[in-house]
């Protein structure tokens, strides 16, 4: 505290001294094994029983599964590799399934698979982004909704988006409403429901309306705040909704205006029947029986008997883990352990399948003849970087691309592993089961899913005792997560339930404090994982130091979106031309690219706030404390960098901020027994840097990455090429840009298909 005189501008330090307690908790952690032989899927998507409730069909890792009821073993619908497979559905008589696929290069398509033949044809006459298709009771007519891309997927084939009709045959479809999603059938085949909202601050406003099949005559039929599923039961008596995550049904009412449904709705009954959370309801053909899922276990209640409990079953099988068989000798490097070895000069890292089995000095190491040597004298071996807080769409719609950009981007940059604290659910745990089983190319991928957010919204996480905290806890760690962010959780005691609950599940809480600088001081005193985001103050001093030492409470700080002032990249942007960058020209669109970066902020250096921030994280990792790198995904591969990079700019040395990029953000969520390090046993996730560069004496050449090996497969970083692989796919901007071939594509209807249409038009 300071005097200051008001004639002079002199100023005393007025001396105090605050003698002080506080009990802490030990921080949150768990290890976590990673890349076992097998895993056992969880993500389980578009979970629909058979009409005559002897299987089920599920879409999991990319493709159609189906299982006989109850032991049956799920097995792949189709033997095909072209394209992904979405959004499945049953005739009423049980025959046939219609259900839309993805390529990246021909779009999607809706299929109907005859089930006793095991042949699909195409029904839609033109490429397009298809969801949601369904058949009219009669099974003559199919309803699907069409959307756009130009994100994740390609940009054509984008226009007119909304429901259509189209015969079983095939042909052309006919729009019948601009809005909408969710269509279905009650007992006439001349009617067809869907969901619409309008939300606005206060709720979403979500009703079920229905149309004829010409999209005229409609009715509002129920209508909820917060609903984020309606089903409607084959003969039209019930309807099930899920909402604030559970299941509920009630009796579905034929009136003049929408019926207001929810769970403490007074109009009319409403039975909430799920004893966990779920999803991807539906009915029974006869509309006895309401189905649902939570991950893998597939739930059904006797609607003839509300009070017996629902029974389930658990769809789930183990998958192996993919792993090459391939051995590879990388011989001659300065290898940055970043275990108790600390740097070896000419040594090898000896790699076999997806494992390191030796990491010495180059004539302490026994090279087996079948091991592929490569030499790398003269340059840096380190191991893959580790994002914590990574954000980057996994999916758009439930579609999951074949080949992701944001995932290569971030490869191309060496980040193979990341943990997502906020991302869709179902997307980025399909996504993460992919990766797992070999199916997509990605960096490792973990998620707290979707936050359990404590504010406004259809997934608002309610939490007013431990029951409910278990609640949402346990539904996150049915689809896999391990993590889970509390957000805006307003009252500490909210928080610290959710705590409770994760110490007894074995699971890990990462929270945001709001830009609330005591919100963040509660956090670290409750023992949460850590703290994601800046604190909102420039400097920290010894009273906030003295508190967190030896709390094991980590700290990502984001420091491109950090608080209080200009941002880290907003200064990343500033300092290069990154629009010619050569590496993120090759893995970033240039719609994504382009405008950002050559339109950018420019401010003089002592305006950056993110610089005297990151003075903080050098503070904790003098002290011992645990700082890792977040890019935030801000520009995905580079911005783990540019994190790192800021780290040194707030004082830490070169090899301080390539820890924190590495083995402390494995260690941060438990994975540092089989990543973070390069060390025997481990994991083979590392990175090779190119020639004349050395990150550990200039920390910005950490992004000079020639080779990138991710779970023992070696990639050439400048193309993502797998060595020995199959040549990889161009990106969706190349197939489908500017003076492409695009002659395999129909292009009738759509007047910006032709070869030579330009890129940026809409």
């Amino acid at each position: 505290i300071r005097k200051v005189a008001v004639a002079d501008g002199s100023e005393t330090i007025i001396p105090f001294r605050i003698q002080d307690e506080r009990q802490v908790v030990e921080a949150l952690r768990t290890p976590v094994k990673v890349a076992a032989d097998t895993f056992p899927t969880r993500m389980l998507r578009w979970v629909r029983v058979s009409p005559n409730g002897r299987q089920v069909v599920f879409q999991a890792l990319g493709y159609l599964y189906i299982k006989d009821l109850p032991n049956g073993t799920p097995k792949r619908l189709t033997s095909q590799k072209d394209h992904f497979e979405f959004y499945p559905s049953f005739s009423r008589d049980g025959n046939e399934l219609v259900y839309t696929t993805w390529n990246d290069k021909t779009l999607g398509e809706c299929r109907i698979l005859n089930l006793a033949t095991n042949q699909s044809r195409v029904i839609t006459s033109q490429p397009g982004h298809y969801l949601d298709p369904v058949f009219s009771p009669d099974g003559k007519t199919i309803v699907f909704r069409k959307a756009g891309g130009g994100y994740l997927r390609s940009h054509l084939w984008s226009q007119n988006p909304g429901l259509y009709r189209v015969d079983r045959s095939g042909g052309e479809a006919t729009q019948l409403s601009k809005r909408g999603k969710r269509p279905q059938f009650a007992e006439a085949n001349d009617r067809v429901f869907f969901i619409v909202s309008a939300p606005d601050k206060d709720a979403d406003h979500v009703r079920l309306i229905s149309t004829d099949l010409d999209g005229h005559e409609e009715q509002e039929h129920c209508s909820s705040k917060w609903a984020t599923d309606f089903a409607l039961s084959p003969d039209g008596k019930r309807i099930a909704f899920i909402e604030r995550f559970n299941v509920h049904l009630a009796p579905f009412v034929r009136a003049g205006k929408a019926i207001e449904v929810g769970p403490g709705a007074k109009g009319i009954p409403v039975t909430k029947v799920s004893e966990q959370a779920g999803d991807w309801i539906h009915f029974s053909a006869d509309s006895a029986r309401l189905h649902w899922a939570l991950g893998s276990q597939m739930h059904s209640k006797d609607l003839r008997d509300l009070e017996t409990a629902s029974t389930a079953q658990d769809l789930s099988w183990n998958v192996p883990h993919a792993k090459p068989t391939t051995s590879y000798a990388l011989t001659g490097a300065k290898v940055v352990t970043m275990s108790d070895k600390g740097t070896l000069e000419n040594a090898t890292v000896l790699v076999e399948g997806n494992r390191i089995v030796a990491v010495g000095k180059d004539a302490e190491v026994e090279i087996p003849d079948s091991a592929k040597r490569i030499d790398v004298s003269g340059q840096v071996i380190l191991p893959g970087f580790i994002d914590t807080h990574a954000h980057g769409s996994q999916a758009s719609l439930g579609i999951t691309p074949q080949q992701n950009w944001v995932d290569l981007a971030r490869l191309a940059f060496g980040v193979t592993t990341v943990h997502d604290p906020s991302n869709d659910t179902k997307e980025i745990f399909a996504a993460s089961e992919m990766t797992q089983a070999g199916v997509i190319t990605a960096p490792r991928t973990f998620s707290t899913g979707t936050i359990l957010y404590g504010a406004r919204g259809s997934f608002r996480a309610e939490v007013d005792s431990l029951e409910d905290a278990t609640f949402h806890l346990e539904r996150m760690q049915a689809v896999g997560a391990f993590t889970v962010k509390s957000y805006n959780q307003p009252r500490r005691d909210q928080r610290q339930k959710v705590l409770q609950a994760a110490r007894q599940l074995d699971m890990m809480v990462v929270p945001e404090g709001g830009s609330l600088f005591m919100n963040n001081m509660t956090m670290i005193v409750d023992g949460h994982t850590g703290i994601e985001h800046t604190l909102p103050v420039q400097y920290a001093y010894d009273d906030v130091m003295d508190l967190w030492r030896g709390t094991g409470v980590g700290y990502t700080p984001t420091l491109c979106v950090g608080f209080g002032g200009l941002s880290g990249e907003i200064y990343w942007y500033q300092e290069a031309d990154l629009w010619k960058h050569p590496r993120l020209q090759t893995f970033i669109p240039p719609h994504v690219l382009g405008p950002r970066s050559r339109r950018r902020e420019m401010a003089p250096l002592e305006d950056f706030n993110h610089i005297k921030v990151a003075t903080i994280t050098k503070q904790l990792v003098d002290q011992g404390g645990l700082v890792q790198a977040g890019g935030h995904g801000q520009l995905n591969g580079i911005c783990t960098h540019w994190e790192m990079w800021s780290y040194v700019q707030g004082g830490m040395t070169p090899l301080e901020a390539l820890r924190c990029g590495t083995l402390n953000g494995a260690k941060y969520i438990g994975l540092d027994g089989d990543l973070g390090s390069l060390e025997p046993g481990k994991l083979a996730d590392l990175v090779v840097i190119a020639k004349e560069h050395d990150p550990t004496q200039n920390i910005r050449h950490s992004e000079n990455i020639q080779w990138v090996m991710a779970n023992g497969t070696l990639y050439d970083a400048s193309t993502m090429q797998a060595i020995n692989g199959k040549e990889r796919s161009p990106f969706f901007w190349v197939h489908h840009g500017p003076g492409a071939d695009l002659t395999s594509l129909p292009t009738s209807g759509c007047q910006h298909c032709r070869p030579g249409a330009s890129f940026f038009r809409r």
